[in-house]
């Protein structure tokens, strides 16, 4: 006589999947929601400083993030912008927000990058200072501030990738459904009695027309 051995079933296809969305989710929310935060922080430091000749003196001169480029920050908010963006559509509409907001981080690291060598902010506001339109500033120094701003960038990007590589796994918002499919049951607005004027002007209130049926 042979003997079956019992073989236990093996786990559910889906909980692979299900634990991947889980964990990506997580991972794209922390890192988009610190990198845009960050790299607004970054851009409200000193990211170089100098000086300038006035008068036969040297003027000390400091320029901001912002003063140098406004690129990081406009990026970062459209970056948190779309984050959120994404529990908000479905297939194609996520996707093209997940690559809006992949974007946004290699557009900050991009602008970052490129400001922690400019000048500019610098030379215009020696110019303003010297009252001289040529003049320039002297003994320039740059903070780490734009790279800051840049690791800010990198997190959204990270974010951005994980939308597009994930992102069909993840819950979207919705208004009309519950969690199992089912339509939720519609409010049914209150009688109006119209010998009551305080009824009437609760239906106006709300939108509705109380001399309908």
């Amino acid at each position: 006589m042979e003997y079956v051995t019992a073989v236990p079933p093996s786990p559910a296809p889906a909980a692979a999947p299900a634990r991947s969305g889980r964990r990506s989710l997580a991972a794209a929310l922390l890192s988009g929601a610190l990198g845009a935060a960050v790299a607004l922080l970054a851009t409200r430091q000193k990211w170089s400083e100098g000086t300038a000749t006035v008068a036969g003196g040297a003027f000390p001169l400091t320029a901001s993030g912002s003063d140098v480029t406004g690129v990081p920050a406009a990026l970062a908010v459209v970056g948190l912008a779309a984050l959120v963006a994404v529990f908000a559509v479905r297939r194609a509409g996520r996707l093209a927000v997940a690559t809006l907001l992949a974007l946004s981080g290699a557009g900050t690291i991009a602008a970052a990058l490129l400001g922690a060598s400019d000048a500019s902010a610098l030379d215009e506001k020696a110019a303003r200072a010297a009252g001289d339109t040529s003049a320039t500033v002297d003994a320039l120094t740059h903070t780490a501030w734009p790279y800051a701003a840049a690791v800010g960038g990198v997190l959204l990007l990270l974010a951005g990738l994980l939308a597009l590589r994930y992102g069909r796994l993840w819950p979207a918002m919705s208004g009309r459904y519950e969690r199992g499919g089912t339509a939720r049951p519609r409010r049914t607005a209150p009688r109006v009695d119209p010998d009551r004027p305080e009824d009437l002007w609760k239906a106006l209130d709300r939108g509705e027309d109380p001399t309908g049926a």
